[in-house]
């Protein structure tokens, strides 16, 4: 199945992404993202020339961390008015497919998107949301945030309606309002 936007210029949004919850013993892999948005993130990215979601899930991982995904299998799908540091070609957002994941390989990450991988459990992923969540409330200045993030903000709800994370209502609805 080829994407309706393959032909579109990867320089611009093609306004759909996957992400890829990769599990291990120790957590899910996530990373501080080398390229903006400001975060710690899972593997994602734009669908673009890889095809189907599922391709752009092995894709993003191959890519961003040099692993090769088993058992990848669809979480959930949604919209999310996130932005990313593509130019945007229609309102600001994606069409998410949020997968997970087992992985094979040595982790290598790219230099150019990658800082810092390590696999992170469930009380450490709801710490980072927290500072995402004083970071939204203006607790934290933009250079704060960067020195040392929390969770990408986009990451915040997935991770809550995946039961992950828990938060009330009102603080995801405040970080919804800084992705």
């Amino acid at each position: 199945m080829t994407s309706p936007t393959a032909d579109l210029d990867p320089a611009s949004c093609d306004h759909t992404s996957v992400g890829v919850l990769i599990s291990a013993p120790d957590g899910l892999l996530f990373f501080e993202r080398a390229t903006p948005p400001v975060g710690l993130a899972p593997v994602a990215g734009h669908i673009d020339h890889h095809g189907s979601p599922e391709q752009a899930a092995r894709a993003e991982a191959a890519e961003e961390v040099g692993l090769s995904l088993t058992h990848l299998r669809l979480l959930l799908t949604g919209w999310r008015a996130n932005r990313c540091r593509r130019p945007a070609t229609a309102a600001v957002g994606h069409q998410w497919w949020i997968y997970e994941a087992q992985a094979f390989g040595s982790l290598s990450p790219s230099d150019r998107e990658v800082r810092a991988p390590r696999w992170i459990d469930p009380y450490k992923l709801h710490q980072l949301a927290l500072r995402t969540e004083a970071y939204a409330q203006g607790g934290l200045s933009d250079v704060e945030f960067t020195r040392r993030p929390g969770m990408a903000p986009v990451w915040v709800r997935f991770l809550h309606e995946l039961k992950i994370v828990t938060l009330a209502e009102e603080v995801l609805a405040g970080i919804d309002t800084i992705i």
